[in-house]
């Protein structure tokens, strides 16, 4: 089952009713949503998306933006009912990555647990301790500088259950620039998943079996437009992942209230039931070998005490409680990694309930 889970899609699909040439350059298939890579998983073989599940009590689809756009539908594309767009992987994508076997995946300690994170560096805010079934948060956009091919900048939720071992379970989408992934340096929309700690299962968007998307409009791995401009506009998705509570399984909800589709309960161990942290926050590759400290920016490439406007921000952070009701969250903790490089500064207020502004240049006076 795991070799099936990790078959990446570097093929034009065979049944695309079109494509659609994006402004960066994707070229954006329209699949049959029963011909997608989730149906070669052998547990979905033969069957069908499943209808929309109950959203969670108290949720309000409402965001900065009435709606929010992909530079490949700014002309008001979309794929036919009953197929899906799907991002082609051309050989492109292939030849930048540093291996066929891990393209498409993240490595081993992507999540926030010490200070030794393989280069890997975090300013976060996040909960534990308590059974939660979901998460939101609005995430403002920006496209930060990425020094070299093989680093990324992503602003993120995680959902997470399990020990920091082996047995690690964690879903996750939000924003990421990743010149190895995608050859640019758009923000671009993105999932992920894991059952073992980022070992053998999982992967990004639809590189592999596990992600039932039922949206026809919306294209994972695709870029975001607009984006934000320091002391201009500011620009945010918003993002919810909850459990079903009559099926179990995992659906995300984006921009103003458009389900993109679903991770279904049996790709997971610990979160077929529930999950015991959700992270929100800002990542950073600092793959420099020469003593330095990388100059890829998180967020807006500037530090929280900036304010809005000039720092990034996530905005009105919920979890989704035993009963399917979306609450303000309780006892925020933020942590960064190297604030000197990229911190966080947490608050709350009547217009944004919980939130916190993030990033920083990395390289700077304080960060050599």
């Amino acid at each position: 089952m795991r070799a099936l889970s990790m078959q990446i899609r570097v093929r034009r699909p065979k049944r695309q009713f079109l494509e659609t040439l994006s402004p960066d350059g994707d070229i954006i298939d329209c699949v049959l949503s029963n011909q997608q890579p989730a149906f070669d998983h052998p547990l979905l073989e033969g069957k069908t998306p499943l209808d929309p599940p109950e959203r969670p009590k108290g949720h309000n689809p409402a965001g900065m933006m009435s709606e929010n756009f992909q530079l490949w539908s700014f002309s008001g594309e979309s794929c036919p009912e009953g197929t899906i767009p799907i991002r082609r992987t051309t050989e492109h994508d292939m030849l930048r990555a540093s291996s066929v076997r891990t393209f498409g995946r993240k490595l081993r300690k992507h999540v926030r647990r010490d200070t030794n994170n393989n280069g890997h560096e975090h300013a976060v805010g996040y909960v534990s301790g308590e059974q939660f079934y979901g998460a939101k948060a609005s995430i403002n956009v920006w496209a930060p500088l990425v020094s070299n091919q093989y680093e990324f900048s992503l602003s993120q939720m995680w959902v997470i259950s399990g020990s920091f071992g082996d047995d690690l379970n964690t879903i996750e989408a939000g924003w990421q620039v990743s010149p190895e992934l995608y050859g640019d340096g758009y923000p671009r929309f993105f999932t992920y998943w894991t059952n073992d700690a980022y070992q053998a299962t999982g992967c990004y968007n639809l590189l592999c079996s596990g992600f039932v998307q039922t949206n026809n409009r919306i294209a994972i791995g695709a870029a975001i437009s607009p984006t934000s401009a320091y002391n201009g506009g500011q620009f945010d998705i918003s993002i919810l992942v909850w459990k079903d509570p009559k099926h179990g399984n995992w659906w995300l909800e984006f921009g103003s209230g458009v389900l993109v589709g679903y991770w279904p309960s049996f790709l997971f161990t610990h979160l077929r039931d529930h999950a015991s942290m959700v992270q929100f926050g800002g990542e950073v590759v600092n793959s420099e070998q020469s003593g330095s400290h990388t100059s890829t920016q998180m967020g807006s490439g500037h530090f929280a005490g900036e304010g809005f406007g000039k720092a990034s921000y996530f905005r009105n952070l919920q979890v989704v409680d035993w009963d399917n009701n979306l609450i303000p969250l309780s006892n925020l903790k933020v942590l960064a990694d190297h604030p000197s490089c990229y911190d966080i500064q947490g608050g709350i207020n009547s217009v944004w309930g919980n939130y916190f502004y993030y990033g920083g240049p990395g390289r700077n006076v304080n960060c050599p």
